[in-house]
């Protein structure tokens, strides 16, 4: 018995001692293992927008930080979700560094300010200064924002400091922006370096700052970004970003994602753990504020201006330098502590090949109530198990498994299900078919999908099913493709999100669901709530219903096809796409020569791979040898691309396909030994990646030999 049917009877027995709601599945009927599109259509057609709106109101009920007594609770809340529908239920626990806010204050401090004896209520006095806001306004119009377990504006794992200097602006953060400092003679170090969201992960604003010797960081959304130049912002007619909405979020940029002391280790009670101490994790403070607070500090800036592109949305000049006459103080505390989060897992076994498995997953966790990011995936993810287990209850079931997952602690760096992933790498290796992600989905009506190429094919068919937000006569592959008509236009997947340990650990065909288009935004702000969702996505729960469409009809169709739906020419296609970009990128023609050297294997393997999935699409009857040699290779196939050793540098990263870029967080790397090598101009470098690539293809090879011997194919 293979280790993911060993660790789907383990989940069984678990919750065997769970009392069953009544309405299991009776026994007694025929279970029925519908076609592929049937049970597509099915499980559209169980999608329920008055459900969404029930289960979003729930999963919104409170803020829900990880690690907090409000993340326990919403563990406890989906769990019983999940066990109500009858579905095979599990929590699974892990510790991890996490972070909390302990103090925070931002002050512009006249040169002449000194601080004074503390004031009899305990709290400090100076002269001098203007103390700015670090928090959100509570809203009359929306009353959960008064909630007592709301913070101040924080990043996670800021460093703790009390420091007091002259400002910089630094536009958004960037590399760029701070050589862009540098080659204009603008000091940074010693100084606090004011940024605006925006461009790459703030982790990296924050080391990039630290590189460059800041003192300090300042993070804001800017107006021209997400503020009062994009529309009416929230609540005085609109959803956009008003003067104190404040962006939160994790500053971890360590070179893998998960628990930060247990690179490749699941993050067990017990397990040896690195010294916090000793991990690369911000020194200096860092504090976001909203554009009210930043617009404060810039007014009195005295500088050059700033370079053309650089100037943002408030209404005044935008400068370099603060001048002189005052400083800004900066003080920030935090505790970093081992924290407890788990993830939930909810499980509807297949009844012809159990030990195989649909994934279908979105994090718990949120900086406040989470009514967006969350939410609008985690009731997605919540519906799509409804569907199925309703299905089930009527003895209609899928010939693979399917996993529910509910990440804990994605905030703080994708941990809890980069945590699952390598508790259970192999099982996925041998067993994993299919991962849907859902993060943040459902913002609006205009659907987009970002996929590993294999499952170009298979996706397309079943969102094909699926009709359209924006126009329900017109299905979502259409409105993808656009009204050229063209092939359907597939992000790639890289960083950012539940995706990472499954795409970039262990190479399993992922596909990342989304929908955007409403007009404003709430992210990581304590006025992500219910009330701003329902005014500015849509009270009709239109994007949410898309998106679940969306992803139960590609589990379902991940589910049954009798073969894994995967499609080898759609993968030699992307390979040979990523392969062209890079091309366009490097200006080395030495380089290039190198590079085109992969090329003759990635064209036979679009044209071979024509021929195989033809042969697959017959639905031919394979005697138990050939049908076990053509399983074998196309797992062969995707398993060749996942390299033990890692990236250079990077060596959590083992696909060979995929990575997030190493100086940005959230994009997508692809084809990543080539292009770092590329990117940093190294020809030792690439040479040795060419070589782990061509080793790569040489285990396609075999693969590709394996399918087409058991699917009866000439011999190439």
């Amino acid at each position: 018995m293979c280790r993911a049917l060993l660790m789907l009877v383990g989940l069984v027995a678990m919750v065997a001692a769970q009392a069953p709601p009544a309405d299991v599945p009776d026994p007694s009927r025929q279970v029925r293992v519908p076609q592929p599109m049937e049970l597509v259509d099915l499980a559209v057609a169980e999608v329920r927008p008055e459900e969404l709106r029930k289960v979003h109101a729930l999963l919104a009920e409170e803020p829900h930080v990880a690690g907090t007594p409000g993340d326990e609770r919403q563990i406890e809340r989906i769990r019983k979700h999940f066990f109500d529908l009858g579905l095979m239920t599990r929590v699974e626990g892990f510790r991890c560094l996490l972070a909390r806010p302990v103090a925070a204050e931002l002050q512009i401090v006249d040169d002449a300010g000194q601080a004074t004896a503390a004031a009899a209520d305990g709290a400090a006095s100076r002269r001098g200064v203007v103390a700015l806001p670090v928090n959100e306004r509570n809203l009359l119009e929306d009353p959960s924002t008064a909630h007592p377990d709301l913070t101040w504006g924080w990043n996670a794992y800021s460093g703790s400091g009390d420091v007091t200097a002259p400002v910089v602006y630094a536009n958004y953060a960037t590399r760029e922006d701070f050589a862009r400092l540098a080659a204009l003679g603008v000091e940074v170090k010693g100084k606090i370096v004011l940024a605006r969201y925006g461009r790459c992960f703030r982790g990296y604003k924050a080391r990039f700052a630290e590189e460059a010797g800041a003192a300090g960081l300042v993070l804001y959304t800017d107006p021209a970004d997400a503020g009062f130049t994009k529309g009416k912002v929230w609540p005085e007619g609109g959803g956009w970003a008003n003067d104190n909405c404040i962006q939160r979020g994790t500053l971890n940029t360590l070179p893998y994602p998960g628990d930060p002391g247990t690179p490749g280790v699941f993050a067990a009670d017990n397990v040896l753990r690195q010294d916090p101490a000793t991990l690369d994790l911000p020194r200096i403070p860092v504090q976001p504020i909203g554009y009210a607070a930043a617009g404060a500090i810039l007014s009195r800036f005295s500088g050059s201006e700033v370079p053309e592109g650089w100037a943002g949305g408030l209404s005044m000049p935008y400068r370099l330098e603060s001048g002189p006459g005052w400083k800004l103080r900066l003080m920030v505390k935090q505790d970093r502590f081992m924290g407890a989060s788990a993830n939930i897992l909810a499980v509807l076994p297949g009844v012809v090949r159990p030990e195989e498995m649909v994934v279908i997953g979105c994090h718990h966790d949120a900086w406040g109530f989470g009514a967006a990011d969350p939410g609008a995936g985690t009731m997605c993810l919540l519906e799509a198990a409804r569907c199925f287990a309703d299905l089930a209850r009527r003895s209609i079931r899928p010939a693979r498994t399917i996993v529910f997952a509910a990440w804990g602690a994605e905030e703080f760096g994708i941990i809890g299900s980069t945590e699952w992933v390598e508790a259970h790498a192999e099982e996925l290796l041998n067993g994993g078919v299919t991962y849907i992600n859902l993060d943040m989905a459902a913002m609006g009506p205009n659907p987009s999908i970002a996929l590993t190429p294999e499952l170009a094919g298979l996706v397309g068919k079943a969102v094909e099913r699926v009709p359209s937000a924006a126009d329900p006569k017109r299905s979502v592959l259409s409105a993808i493709r656009g009204d050229s008509g063209g092939p359907p236009r597939f992000g790639a997947l890289g960083g950012g999100s539940d995706h990472i340990g499954f795409v970039c650990r262990v190479g399993m065909p992922s596909v990342s669901l989304g929908a955007g288009g409403a007009p404003g935004t709430s992210y990581h702000s304590n006025y992500d709530t219910v009330a701003w969702y329902r005014a500015t996505v849509g009270d009709d729960y239109a994007s949410a219903s898309m998106i679940t469409r969306e992803a139960v009809a590609i589990a379902a169709l991940a589910a049954q096809s009798p073969l894994p739906g995967w499609r080898v020419q759609d993968l030699g296609r992307g390979l040979l796409a990523h392969l062209d970009a890079l091309l366009q990128r490097c200006q080395d023609e030495d380089m290039r020569r190198r590079l085109e050297t992969l090329r003759p294997a990635m064209e036979a393997m679009v044209i071979r791979g024509e021929a195989i999935d033809a042969a697959i699409a017959q639905g031919p009857e394979l005697n138990r040898q050939d049908d076990a040699r053509v399983r074998r290779g196309l797992r062969s196939l995707i398993r060749a691309w996942v390299d033990d050793a890692g990236l250079e540098g990077r060596p959590w990263f083992r696909s060979l396909i995929a990575a997030s870029d190493r100086n940005d967080g959230y994009a997508p790397c692809m084809l990543p030994l080539l292009a770092e090598a590329v990117s940093d101009g190294d020809a030792e470098r690439l040479d040795r990646a060419v070589e782990r690539m061509t080793a790569a293809q040489d285990r396609a090879e075999q693969a590709l030999r394996l399918v087409e011997t058991g699917l009866r194919l000439p011999a190439r």
